[in-house]
């Protein structure tokens, strides 16, 4: 057995390394503080967990759902679906109370698009998610766990034969709930998606890697479980919710523990800033790998960051700035570890009329936000990928600093969509994955620019909605990371410009009034038209995704059935 390279045969070789996780955060601590697991132990009782699911008739090749929150129970259940040949689906967990039913009814739609055999739920979410006619069985999750009836010694557990195409993971994308589209991630992507990631972080021995991250995400799961799981890493496991309700928690975290390596999305970036200003005694020296990804990179927040972190040890040749998604597993292009924040200032009415990145240079801040774009270089294609840019219509290559859609293709490419050809169909052209980007090539590395379908064009121009989204998040009194801005089809076929921006007034931010008038005008100076309108909505009501991203489609539907939570 142990002769196939496998996720089997690398669990099995990972639980004897000497390392383990360590629990953290008091959603998933023990009573007396942080409780530290050795992945032998972890793998021990993921084999039982593994022998209950085969006593209960699920074969290599089944698909098991998972729905609970961050715990040693969820990450032991994951390694026993392993262990036994079954794939995981690890659902996401309702964001707002407010939105329960929505919540089931994608929760029920991925569990039955997604073929699961079995629904694994804990005990905090049963109550809100009941069987109905057609769904499959459904259990606690401690009922699969060792110590609980029926469930038989790890040595019961028969490995099944290696097969490189048998799906390891079920990832579904947050997207729209009638069409759930779910990444297939076999054997041999996730395992040469890892190796990549690893070869190109340089991970070495005696790394710590530190995660709030949810493991319904590819960020969490694949990235910070899947790989420190198979590698053998130390691992500083925490739940979202202990990020989010004091994000200096993910900062104290490395500290104590000597963290290496940890990732997040902007916004939690710009939170742990936040809570740096306010925090001493910290040593933030260990931490060589910081990894920002899963939504677009601001330079701004990046430098920010360096600014406060640096007080406390951490130098800026850490910042790690990457480019990812679910149909690579989780890593598509790294940075050379070390090197820090690169960017490349390009002028911007020539990158939206032309599409082209001509560099200029600009020291003026206010002129730079109107007349330029600073992006981030995301590194080169990991290990087994090759990057292409193309033009969107011909898909011929276009040449470097040409704007066009990224292409990929090798190891770590999923082999599509479960059950849905169509999406397969149209994800792939030839044997190059379209990821629906819109990017250019510098000296190799990967410079983002945004989504094809977010782009609004206006007056001849391609206006990316970050731009004006990131503009507009500085203002006073409007909430950063909180800004939606989409094109609407207006007077003669005319493309406009709508935003939509949580608000909290504040001392100096004038009145609702004020705050719509400096967004209006803000607005005008990046994209040379005036919005077509301006709404103002409570915090906390923008449509976002499971994973934190926003929903600019969805936002725009609430626009026209007059659906947004507007302030009065």
């Amino acid at each position: 057995m142990n002769s196939v390279d496998s996720t089997i045969s690398r669990l099995e070789a990972a639980a004897d390394n000497g390392t383990g996780v360590r629990f953290v955060g008091k959603s998933v601590m023990g009573d007396d503080g942080p409780v530290y697991v050795g992945w032998d132990q972890i793998h021990d009782e993921a084999r039982a967990v593994g022998a209950a699911l085969q006593a209960q008739g699920l074969l290599p090749g089944d698909h098991v759902a998972v729905l609970g929150p961050t715990s040693r129970e969820l990450i032991t259940i994951v390694r026993g679906c392993w262990m036994a040949g079954i794939a995981s689906m690890v659902l996401p967990l309702p964001m707002r109370m407010g939105s329960l039913d929505v919540f089931v009814e994608s929760t029920r739609a991925r569990i039955r698009h997604g073929d699961a055999k079995l629904v694994l739920i804990d005990d905090m979410l049963a109550d809100f998610y009941q069987a109905v006619d057609g769904d499959p069985p459904i259990a606690p999750m401690r009922s699969v766990m060792p110590g609980s009836p029926n469930v038989p010694s790890g040595d019961r557990l028969e490995l099944p034969a290696h097969d490189p195409e048998r799906l390891v993971i079920l990832q579904y994308t947050s997207g729209s709930t009638s069409e759930p589209k779910g990444v297939m991630i076999p054997d041999r992507v996730l395992s040469a998606n890892l190796d990549a990631a690893c070869e190109a972080a340089v991970l070495g021995t005696g790394e710590v890697m530190v995660s709030w991250l949810p493991l319904y995400h590819d960020m969490g799961l694949v990235g910070f479980l899947a790989l420190p799981m198979t590698k053998g890493v130390d691992l500083v496991q925490a739940a979202p919710q202990d990020f989010l309700g004091h994000p200096g928690n993910w900062m104290n975290w490395i500290s104590d523990y000597g963290g290496t390596a940890t990732a997040g999305p902007n916004f939690s970036w710009v939170l742990a800033t936040r809570a740096l200003k306010r925090m001493e005694d910290l040593d933030l020296s260990s931490l060589t790998l910081a990894l920002s990804g899963a939504e677009p990179v601001d330079p701004k927040a990046v430098d920010a960051f360096v600014a406060e972190a640096s007080r406390f040890g951490f130098q800026a040749g850490g910042v790690f700035p990457a480019f990812g998604m679910a149909e690579v597993a989780i890593a598509g292009s790294f940075p050379r570890r070390g090197a820090g924040l690169q960017t490349d200032t390009v002028d911007r009415q020539v990158l939206e009329t032309q599409r082209v990145a001509k560099p200029i240079e600009i020291d003026d801040p206010d002129d730079l936000a109107v007349r330029a774009r600073r992006l981030p270089l995301l590194g080169t294609a990991v290990p087994g990928l090759e990057m292409k840019v193309v033009d969107p219509d011909t898909y011929e290559e276009v040449p470097e600093r040409h704007v066009g859609e990224l292409l990929l293709r090798g190891t770590s490419v999923t082999p599509g969509y479960y059950k849905r050809p169509d999406a397969t169909a149209a994800l792939f052209k030839d044997d190059w994955l379209c990821t629906g980007d819109l990017a250019y090539l510098l000296d190799g590395q990967l410079v983002m620019c945004g989504r094809i379908k977010d782009v609004i064009i206006v007056g001849g121009r391609n206006v990316f909605p970050e731009d004006i989204e990131r503009s507009v998040g500085t203002l006073d009194g409007v909430r950063a990371g909180n800004v939606i801005a989409f094109g609407m089809e207006g007077y003669k076929g005319k493309e406009s410009v709508v935003v939509v921006a949580e608000v909290r007034l504040t001392d100096t931010s004038g009145d609702l009034d004020a705050i719509r008038h400096v967004i209006h005008e803000r607005t005008l100076e990046v994209c040379g038209l005036p919005p077509r309108d301006v709404m103002l909505v409570n915090p906390g009501t923008l449509p976002k995704t499971s994973s934190g991203k926003l929903q600019r489609a969805k936002c725009r539907d609430e626009y026209l059935t007059e659906e947004l939570a507007l302030l009065d």
